[in-house]
């Protein structure tokens, strides 16, 4: 796995307000027009909002309790087989899998690994995402 962050992604309990917040407040601008989740450019990553329940459900735990912490990092591939690589490498590491990869309903593949403290992460190929050599990912604009 290459030393990086593509994506953070934070749960929260109202995606309006979030984005009033982020937008209105912090002056942010959004990098996507789908209602259910916001992508922000962060330089050379994303920070993404995303309800707090439903980030929970993708990645097949509770959003209850100590397990589940609202926010998952992300590491995007460049293919479907980096995803399933680089799953394989942190379970080799002591990662739990709590979601094994798998098609999204947005087209793409992903699954969660959490390290030795329980912090969440996303490895995902977004077919519509383009990753640079040096691992910046990068939103396409807005249509």
């Amino acid at each position: 796995m290459e030393q990086r962050l593509s994506l953070i992604t934070l749960g929260v309990a109202d995606l309006k307000r979030a984005r009033e917040f982020y937008e209105d407040g912090l002056g942010w601008t959004r990098g996507s027009a789908q209602d259910e989740v916001a992508f922000y450019q962060a330089g050379g990553m994303i920070v993404a909002l995303w309800a707090r329940k439903d980030l929970a459900a993708d990645a097949k735990m509770s959003p209850d309790g100590s397990g589940f912490r609202g926010v998952a990092l992300a590491y995007n591939a460049r293919s479907r087989a980096e995803v399933d690589a680089v799953l394989a490498e942190a379970a080799r590491a002591g990662a739990a899998i709590p979601k094994v990869a798998e098609e999204t309903p947005w087209g793409g593949y992903a699954g969660y690994f959490t390290d030795p403290d329980g912090h969440l992460w996303e490895v995902a190929h977004n077919p519509f995402w383009t990753i640079d050599a040096d691992g910046s990912v990068t939103l396409p604009k807005p249509s």
